[in-house]
């Protein structure tokens, strides 16, 4: 609870103090030190800063007692509060040109993840997803919450994984199974994309970029893979058949495409 009530623009103290408020009757500064653990000279200036926020009561008295104003009200007065400067930053800042193309590398776990959240919480009409099983679980939540916004994520899977999102294509797994390191990439709008891997003996890594390039092979990689499993589902005894087991034929005439050693 305390982080929490960190992100919503209170110190560690502030938030500390404000809990041992919560459903207590007023309480003097001295019997808040006590539950905190923090001298009286410290826990009344977060005592005091509470107040000035809005987020506490002062109690006049002898002592002055102090306490926390419900903190449903406190969150609709700070988004009252965002409201109102998000419309002024709209209002007063000119639209920007768009960006030129850009690359921005992301590496750790902590990178990776808010990259792919900062961008599918601004994903605006598309989402084409495209990963392993092993790895949804890292990126699931945030494509829920895009499509709980009326996102279309359409998710091209690797292999079985439940998953409560609602359009979704299981790719059967290779032969070998995963990769030691496994590739993902999200495409937003045909705008934006992060691309990368997911491994267990090296940190996520990940490139962002909205180069033409980038998205063009995205897009057309996900519609190859599209068309391609529709065909085998349709044909696939005649396909094996003609080239083979896993298209084997074709592999024997093109050794550039056999994996490298």
């Amino acid at each position: 609870m305390i982080e929490a009530l960190r992100k919503l623009g209170l110190s560690d103290l502030e938030a500390r103090c404000y809990l041992a408020l919560h459903g207590q009757p007023p309480s003097s500064g001295y019997e808040v030190a006590k539950q905190v653990s923090v001298s009286r000279s410290n826990v009344y200036a977060a005592l005091r800063s509470l107040v000035d926020k809005g987020v506490c009561r002062a109690v006049e008295g002898e002592p002055i007692t102090f306490t926390n104003i419900p903190i449903g009200q406190v969150i609709k007065l700070l988004q009252a509060d965002f409201e109102h400067t998000a419309r002024l930053l709209e209002s007063e800042l000119t639209a920007l040109p768009a960006a030129p193309p850009f690359f921005s590398n992301w590496k750790g776990g902590q990178q990776v993840e808010l990259a792919v959240r900062r961008l599918t919480a601004n994903a605006r009409e598309e989402i084409l997803v495209d990963l392993w099983a092993e790895d949804l679980h890292r990126v699931e939540e945030a494509l829920l919450a895009a499509e709980r916004r009326g996102i279309a994520v359409h998710l091209m899977v690797i292999g079985e994984a439940p998953t409560g999102l609602k359009r979704v294509i299981v790719h059967s797994v290779p032969q070998g199974g995963p990769p030691k390191s496994r590739n993902f990439s999200l495409l937003l709008d045909k705008e934006t994309a992060i691309l990368g891997s997911f491994s267990s003996h090296a940190p996520p890594s990940a490139l962002e970029s909205n180069h033409p390039a980038v998205l063009n092979v995205l897009e057309t990689s996900y519609y190859h893979d599209v068309v391609m499993m529709r065909i085998e589902a349709d044909f696939a005894s005649e396909l094996e058949e003609r080239y083979g087991k896993d298209y084997d034929l074709i592999r024997r005439e093109h050794p550039e495409m056999l994996p490298k050693n």
